[in-house]
């Protein structure tokens, strides 16, 4: 699957339909999700159902696509799904139950509610809010591909405009020469990560360097009177250079995840819980900021595109042993070269990592030669956004 992004084009009235679309979207999931909370035994067929109580009952939500409001009823499912699989697992803390949310930024069409033209630069909404027509601008080009290919579409509200996502049914495969390269990756704050050559990759610290500027923007709405146009305007502005931060955060992690893959065979990282790891409160924004679960998944992802190995270890005591004699040299985070009182190695403590990272890849790789990587998973990143995300 590819998700391709393209920018509405349109006038403020048709904005404004997109708008109701969307919070009748989020209606619907919230009715579904209400419908699960008051009612035993209810799946997913049921909350299909509920969706064509609904059109009858309330006018406005007869307006949305009747596939628009299954979707918008497929989010709430999804989520309840996810609840009973963290409870099946047995998942410690949090189990993730379903909650009701209060703004909505998205509403999903399936194949039928919208219509392309012929040159595929515009597409038009045909459900009962009448959006009409728009232009689609972006910089992948949808001719390419047929309209069966294209799955279902999703409408994004953002910071800057309104977004038309694509899901095209196809599969992305690229060329590559192998080399026999094989390197281990250690990421970290002081450098983005350093692999088992000795190489490293700058930290850009994007939100870091954004701060002040965003400090600024932020004092500026506390001094707008709420609710009021000012303090509209100011917000839109505060949440425009948070969309730029993001944007830039995960341009650099795909140009970076793809320089890796391509010039490596295999590529091994550790599989890092970030989520627990955030809950230092002194590291968790360095943590955010750097994002390594969105660069090991994009490394994943190209692993798949380009046929290569990409494989996470487990993460314990690769900073401690040695990766010359396997001695174990405690250290603490302020520590940041590794000193070996038995072998007399002395490397930076990333290095010494990386090194042993790659170690533990080869040991857990050797013999599983029929299966790509472990991060060869049915993800779709060839666009902006993953399908995964799409879900919700």
């Amino acid at each position: 699957m590819l998700v391709i992004d393209a920018k509405l084009k349109g006038k403020q009235s048709q904005y404004n339909s997109l708008d109701e679309a969307i919070r009748t979207a989020l209606f619907i999931r919230n009715k579904a999700l209400r419908h699960w909370m008051d009612n035993k035994n209810v799946g997913k067929n049921d909350l299909q159902k509920l969706c064509a109580v609904l059109a009858k009952e309330f006018d406005f939500a007869t307006k949305l696509n009747s596939m628009a409001r299954q979707a918008s009823a497929d989010r709430a499912w999804f989520a309840i799904k996810r609840f009973y699989d963290n409870c099946k697992a047995k998942k410690l803390g949090k189990k993730g139950y379903p909650k009701f949310k209060k703004r909505g930024h998205s509403v999903e069409y399936k194949t039928s509610g919208w219509k392309l033209s012929n040159d595929k630069k515009y597409i038009t909404f045909s459900d009962g809010f009448e959006s009409g027509r728009f232009k689609l601008v972006g910089t992948r080009d949808l001719s390419f591909y047929s309209v069966k290919q294209i799955k279902r579409i999703r409408v994004v509200k953002r910071a800057d405009g309104y977004y038309c996502q694509f899901c095209v049914d196809i599969e992305r495969k690229e060329d590559h020469q192998y080399d026999g390269n094989q390197v281990g990756i250690d990421v970290g704050l002081e450098f983005f990560y350093t692999d088992s050559n000795g190489r490293t990759v700058e930290n850009p610290r994007l939100l870091r360097r954004a701060e002040k500027c965003l400090k600024r923007k932020q004092r500026q709405v506390s001094k707008c009177k709420k609710r009021s146009s000012n303090r509209r305007k100011a917000v839109k502005k505060l949440a425009k250079k948070h969309l730029k931060v993001s944007r830039q955060r995960k341009d650099f992690v795909v140009k970076t995840a793809r320089t890796l893959v391509q010039s490596n065979d295999l590529v091994v990282y550790e599989d890092l819980q970030v989520k627990n790891m955030v809950k230092n409160h002194r590291l968790a924004k360095s943590i955010s900021d750097a994002s390594w679960s969105l660069f090991t998944d994009w490394v994943d992802y190209y692993a798949k595109v380009f046929g290569t190995w990409a494989a996470s270890v487990p993460p314990h005591y690769t900073s401690q042993d040695c990766s010359v004699c396997g001695t174990r040299v405690k250290k603490s985070l302020s520590t940041r070269t590794h000193k070996c009182h038995e072998c007399g190695t002395v490397m930076h403590r990333d290095h010494n990592a990386a090194k042993q990272i790659l170690m533990k890849g080869l040991k857990s790789t050797v013999g599983h030669t029929g299966s790509k990587a472990s991060g060869q998973n049915n993800r779709c990143l060839g666009g902006e956004t993953p399908l995964s995300k799409l879900t919700e």
